[in-house]
């Protein structure tokens, strides 16, 4: 039986599963313990980077909003907030230098966060 990558669909090998770790702020996370997820996601090398990509673009925009309602955010921290900064920086560097199509994650989205986070902390009061 082959797999195909659930990012872009390619039948090319080898193909990874992506469940334990932690987050861009060092939380724990497992996606595939909970019983509900019955049908685990399989990416390809490209894919799966970009996967971890996106889940620190996600874990960075959850932090933003968080900060954005005044809902104790760990970005309220300027080290955090720096650490950010540069991650989505580093995640449109290699988005933009990628060979490969961008199926899960765009540059667009992640400039606009970086974007909109720099806009904040320049209207803040240091």
């Amino acid at each position: 039986m082959m797999t195909t990558c659930d990012g872009c669909g390619t039948e090319k090998g080898p193909l990874m599963k992506l469940s334990l770790g932690k987050d861009f702020f060092g939380r724990p996370y497992d996606r595939l313990s909970p019983s509900a997820d019955q049908s685990p996601k399989w990416y390809c090398e490209p894919c799966s980077m970009q996967k971890n990509l996106q889940r620190d673009y996600r874990d960075i925009r959850g932090e933003f909003e968080k900060l954005k309602q005044r809902d104790g955010s760990l970005l309220d921290r300027p080290e955090e907030l720096q650490r950010a900064q540069l991650r989505l920086r580093e995640i449109v560097t290699l988005l933009s230098a990628s060979a490969t199509p961008q199926a899960l994650l765009a540059p667009g989205e992640v400039t606009q966060l970086l974007g909109d986070i720099q806009a904040r902390s320049q209207a803040q009061p240091a």
